[in-house]
């Protein structure tokens, strides 16, 4: 069995607009700052060689690093119920088989329709069954840490996520920023023609048909296009919009 990690690492390197807060405390620190509060008082010249319990304090939204979007995250209503948050979602969702589908051919920004997901699966000769995990490749992670990493990932469209969820699809991920097309792409499109259906299209889908994205995913160009597991269950968060989740490809 071979694992292939599909996450990023969550540090403050990453650049985004949401960026996320860690302070590092040492052992010598942890020492001095823990010893009384874990251990009774108990001052922190008794650890051996000065040395007590390391420890990080982090400041992040649900939404930093690898994670599953929750239906609540696209709106309050989803299938004209309240919308599941991300501790309510079914963990077998987060287990199945996964495919890859390759758009580094395609442009930064560029946004796809369902006829590129019929012509990316009849490249690799692969049809969709209920509750695969769907992977869209761009690799945008190679340039996690570049000032423009928000404006680089391809996108889906909202009639590509309809059509997705049509084929039973539960879960989709990116190795991009967002499952949409950037947003200063978004932008720039409703300024120059202002309607609707234009901002965050592909995540309203989730108002009529409840389903999960997985964003800022990694190492998609290490996989084959389909024949393994994706496993990518979310933290337990009570109540939240997302969880973070150490995704996976397992590979027999």
């Amino acid at each position: 069995m071979k694992i292939i990690d599909l996450s990023v690492t969550i540090s403050e390197e990453i650049k985004e607009p949401l960026p996320t807060k860690i302070v590092y405390e040492d052992h010598k620190e942890g020492a001095k700052k823990m010893g009384g509060k874990l251990f009774e008082g108990i001052a922190g010249d008794v650890f051996i060689d000065g040395n007590g319990p390391a420890g990080e304090f982090l400041t992040v939204t649900s939404h930093c690093g690898t994670h599953v979007d929750a239906p609540y995250h696209y709106f309050p209503t989803s299938e004209g119920k309240p919308s599941r948050t991300i501790d309510e979602m079914p963990l077998d969702w987060f287990f199945h088989d996964g495919v890859v589908l390759d758009f580094t051919d395609k442009p930064d920004g560029y946004m796809f329709e369902p006829e590129d997901l019929i012509e990316k699966l009849a490249a690799i000769n692969y049809t969709l069954k209920p509750f695969d995990i769907v992977l869209i490749r761009c690799d945008a992670d190679k340039r996690l840490h570049d000032p423009d990493f928000v404006k680089i990932h391809v996108g889906a469209s909202a009639k590509a996520t309809h059509w997705l969820i049509d084929q039973g699809i539960k879960v989709m991920g990116t190795d991009g920023w967002g499952w949409d097309i950037p947003l200063h792409i978004q932008a720039a499109d409703y300024r120059a023609n202002p309607r609707p259906g234009i901002i965050w299209q592909a995540h309203y889908v989730g108002i009529e048909k409840e389903y999960c994205q997985i964003e800022k995913m990694a190492n998609l160009d290490q996989l084959p296009p389909f024949g393994f597991k994706v496993a990518c269950f979310p933290a337990k968060i009570k109540a939240a919009s997302a969880g973070w989740t150490r995704a996976v490809a397992i590979i027999d």
